[in-house]
């Protein structure tokens, strides 16, 4: 029998559950179609596990350094199965915890592969979703008024390099290692690769990144980009910039796998044990029965409005697969507003520049609004404050001293356009960064805020004096 909702939503990653988190306590009877697990890519193949796995790495490079403490132990050691054991401990936790959550919220849940059908006797628009359930039952109709496509994206291959979870690898296929090889190479210096590239040197694993750009990182400030590789170099990981990896040279043989890359006009051979693609996502939009209605896709993208409502203006979409910054917290945010806008609320449209962007590397990178470049290119005349963590007294404590804050500010306004940061626990820090932005927050209104002594924090406040040159500690 058919049933029917207010919201059905397709995809229960984290943009999809905190949709229908909202949705319910709103009072819309609710419904979340996801054919694997609850809680998506994120908690299960994303972030969670894989930021599980690189402070194992960090505790681990920390104690091999524990001397430098003035704490003498034997020889440390790596026990990689307990490692992983950690990691799905943690991910079933907080499974548990969503799947709570829908229970707590009345969310109905159906465990099936969802797909969009057209006007239909169920309903004179597109929008009825038909559910092929996981556990081969007759599949479930479901007529709701309002539909969410929360559908995200999955890893994308290199064409002509297939992935074969032995030599050639994702970050699925990573997670799911029993045992660390000796030597990987990565391709792609995007967030992904430089995050594995941190971990698995940090795990002793001999890395190299080859990636097609000029820098990695190269969405970020360069400057942050270049102390990223100095600092990278440091931990002996090997990188190749402007490296156009050649697909069609993959070999294996005697347990290693090589390939070649065309750098500045020359072709040369990498060879690992194994290769891990990292070369960016692809949306989930395919077989979901875009087909059977209005809705305008672009590159397998799906096109919405500024509220995320699609062509059909009873669905809506969210998260990776309508493309722009493919965040964790933006399909959250993304999906709230979706829903508010379902109930009648009128809510304001989210400002992406007003989004951090984290990577969980060591060390790690966070940053806010413009780029010195792009701040340029929009026409702004600016000025710019960095201080380093290494006159910072509670980064000398931690044994941290690597990285900078930098802030960009408009010379005509004073408004703060862009915080860039590298070093010890700054996607903790970028938090105030981001309020910042979102008062119109100048840099001596910043450097007004009391930092505490000794704190890392207090990088903050030294780079927003930094920007009229007036550091105290520099």
């Amino acid at each position: 029998m058919a049933q029917e909702y207010d919201l059905v939503i397709i995809g229960g990653g984290t943009g999809g559950y905190v949709a229908a988190i909202t949705a319910s306590r709103l009072g819309l009877k609710t419904a979340i179609v996801e054919h694997e697990a609850l809680g998506g890519t994120c908690l299960h193949k994303g972030c969670i596990p894989s930021k599980a796995l690189l402070r194992s790495a960090e505790v681990y490079r920390t104690v091999q350094q524990s001397e430098t403490f003035g704490v003498e132990i034997e020889k440390p050691g790596l026990n990689f199965t307990k490692v992983q054991q950690r990691k799905a401990d943690i991910v079933d936790r907080l499974h548990k915890g969503v799947q709570f959550l829908m229970k707590k919220g009345k969310i109905d849940v159906y465990n099936g592969f969802g797909r969009i059908l057209g006007p239909s006797i169920f309903s004179p628009l597109p929008g009825t979703v038909s559910v092929e359930m996981a556990d081969g039952s007759d599949n479930e109709i479901l007529i709701p008024k309002n539909v969410i496509i929360a559908t995200g994206s999955r890893s994308k291959s290199l064409p002509g390099l297939d992935i074969d979870g032995t030599y050639i690898l994702t970050s699925d296929e990573a997670l799911q290692m029993e045992q660390l090889p000796k030597s990987m190479l990565i391709i792609g210096g995007g967030v992904i690769g430089v995050e594995w590239a941190s971990m698995l040197a940090d795990f002793g694993v001999e890395v190299t990144i080859l990636e097609y750009a000029e820098h990695l990182l190269p969405a970020e400030d360069q400057e942050i980009s270049k102390e990223l590789e100095r600092l990278f170099k440091k931990k002996h990981i090997q990188i190749a910039t402007k490296a156009r990896v050649l697909p069609e040279t993959f070999s294996k043989r005697s347990g290693l796998a090589s390939i070649d890359a065309e750098i500045n006009g020359e072709s040369k051979t990498f060879s690992a044990e194994q290769i891990l693609v990292s070369v960016g996502r692809e949306p989930n939009s395919d077989q979901i029965g875009l087909q059977n209605t209005e809705i305008e896709t672009e590159n397998g993208l799906i096109r919405v409005n500024e509220y995320y409502q699609t062509k059909e203006s009873h669905i809506y979409a969210i998260g990776d697969v309508i493309g722009g910054l493919q965040l964790a917290h933006v399909a959250s945010l993304e999906g709230i507003k979706a829903v508010e806008h379902i109930a009648g609320m009128n809510p304001q449209p989210v400002m992406n520049i007003n989004i951090p962007r984290c990577v969980y590397s060591s060390p790690e990178i966070a940053s806010i609004g413009l780029t010195e470049a792009a701040a340029t290119e929009k026409g702004y005349n600016i000025k710019t404050g960095k201080f380093s963590f290494q006159s910072i007294g509670k980064a000398l404590v931690s044994g941290e001293t690597d990285g900078f804050v930098k802030i960009i500010s408009d010379q005509k306004s004073n408004d703060v356009l862009g915080v860039h940061m590298i070093g010890p626990h700054v996607t903790e820090l970028i938090s105030e960064a981001g309020l910042a932005r979102v008062l119109d927050a100048t840099p001596w209104e910043i450097a007004q805020t009391v930092h505490p002594h000794p704190s890392l924090s207090e990088v903050i406040g030294e780079a927003a004096l930094a920007v009229d040159g007036d550091a105290i500690h520099s």
